[in-house]
C-alpha cells in the first residue's frame, strides 16, 4: 500500500472532498486547498479542467468549462501545486482525465506528481486492462498509483483484478448515475455497500457520487473508510464572497474536526 493508503487506513471516517482546480477564478486554488486543510478534511481531490468529463454531472461539468474559460491549464495547476507544497500537510489526489495527462504526455505527467509528493490519481476513463497492459511499469517507475472505481454492476471477478492493481484506495461509485444525483440511497444501495463491505479488501475503500451531507456521510462512514464530497462542495463556491467562510461551514456542516 502506498502512503496515501497508508494514511487513509490509519484514520477513521475519512472526509475527502474534491473541487475543479481554476474554479471560481484561475487564481483559487491554492485558497481553496488551504482552507479545506484549515477546516479540517483528511484528503483533498483536486480536479483537473476537462472538456468532456463523461462520469461528471452538471455541476462539475460547469465548474470545467468556468476553469477551461478562465484559461486555467494542466501546468497552472501544477505551478500552484508546487507553490503551496510547503504548507501541506494533509495528501493530495489528482482526479481527472487520462486524455488529458496523455496530451501533457504520461511521463511528464507522472514525474510532476513525483516531484510534488503526490502518488495517487484518479483517471475515470483509463480502463484497468489498458492500464495493466501498456502503464503500469512507467507509474511505478515514478511511484504513483491509479484509482479504480467500483459499481454496483461491476462482478466479483472484475473487483479482483481492480483489487489486485490498486495501491492506494478502491473508489466505490454509490450507483450507475453521474456525480451530483440525490443524496438520497435507496435499499438497492444499501444492499450493494453491505455486499461490498463484506468483501475483503487489502485497500481502504472510500464511497462517491451523491454524498452531499452529514446523514450521507455518515451511512458512507458505516460502510467503508470514508466518503468523497465534490458537488455539493462546489456549489458552495459559486457565490465566491466569502469563500473561507463558506468552506469552514460546509465542512462544519459534514463533521466537526
Amino acid at each position: 500500500m502506498n502512503k496515501t493508503g497508508e494514511y487513509i487506513r490509519s484514520r477513521k471516517n475519512v472526509l475527502s472532498v474534491y473541487f475543479t482546480a481554476g474554479y471560481p477564478h484561475k487564481e483559487s486554488t491554492q485558497e481553496i486547498i488551504l482552507a479545506l486543510q484549515e477546516a479540517g478534511v483528511d484528503l483533498i481531490e483536486v480536479g483537473i479542467p476537462f472538456s468532456d468529463p463523461l462520469a461528471d454531472g452538471p455541476i462539475i461539468q460547469k465548474s470545467g468549462e468556468v476553469a477551461l474559460q478562465n484559461g486555467f491549464t494542466l501546468k497552472d495547476m501544477f505551478e500552484d501545486l508546487r507553490a503551496i507544497q510547503p504548507n501541506l500537510k494533509i495528501p493530495l489526489v489528482l482526479m481527472g482525465y487520462f486524455n488529458t495527462a496523455f496530451a501533457f504526455g504520461i511521463e511528464s505527467f507522472l514525474s510532476h506528481c513525483q516531484a510534488l509528493n503526490i502518488d495517487t490519481v484518479i483517471l475515470p476513463d483509463l480502463p484497468v486492462e489498458i492500464y495493466a497492459e501498456k502503464y503500469r511499469d512507467i507509474f511505478h517507475q515514478y511511484n504513483v498509483t491509479p484509482v479504480f472505481l467500483i459499481s454496483p454492476q461491476t462482478s466479483d471477478d472484475r473487483i479482483s483484478v481492480i483489487e489486485a492493481l490498486s495501491n492506494a484506495f478502491i473508489y466505490i461509485v454509490s450507483d450507475n448515475s453521474i456525480t451530483g444525483k440525490s443524496s438520497e440511497l435507496s435499499e438497492g444501495q444499501l444492499a450493494y455497500f453491505k455486499r461490498i463491505k463484506n468483501m475483503s479488501f487489502n485497500v481502504p475503500l472510500l464511497l462517491g457520487f451523491g454524498i452531499s451531507d452529514r446523514d450521507s456521510f455518515t451511512i458512507a462512514c458505516d460502510h467503508f473508510n470514508g466518503a468523497i464530497i465534490g458537488s455539493a462542495f462546489i456549489k458552495i463556491l459559486e457565490p465566491s464572497k466569502n469563500m473561507n467562510y463558506n468552506i469552514h461551514k460546509y465542512i462544519s456542516s459534514i463533521r466537526s474536526i
